[in-house]
């Protein structure tokens, strides 16, 4: 599903709301993720999962063009681990 699939499936469940408000709520929720990770924090949603970050060490990679070895630097990178519930749908427990 890309975000405008998932604004037209919120539009379709709250016809009520028009389809600015529910891209307003849409585009605060990853915000406030995003700046939750950013500020070095976790975020966990019951029943779905969690997202936080995790470090990732400097090493050396390659150009796959030409084959020429490149320094990558360390930084933080997303991670999302699946919540029990959802792990449990998927797999038909």
């Amino acid at each position: 599903m890309i975000r405008s699939e998932l604004l037209q499936q919120l539009h379709n469940d709250n016809p009520e709301l028009r389809a600015e408000e529910i891209e307003q709520v849409v585009d605060i929720f990853f915000d406030e993720i995003t700046q939750r990770l950013a500020e070095g924090g976790r975020v966990e949603l019951r029943g779905f999962g969690a997202f936080s970050t995790r470090e990732r060490d400097a090493r050396t990679g390659r150009n796959p063009r030409t084959g020429e070895s490149v320094e990558v630097p360390a930084k933080r990178v997303p991670y999302f681990k699946a919540g029990k519930e959802i792990r449990q749908r998927l797999n038909g427990s």
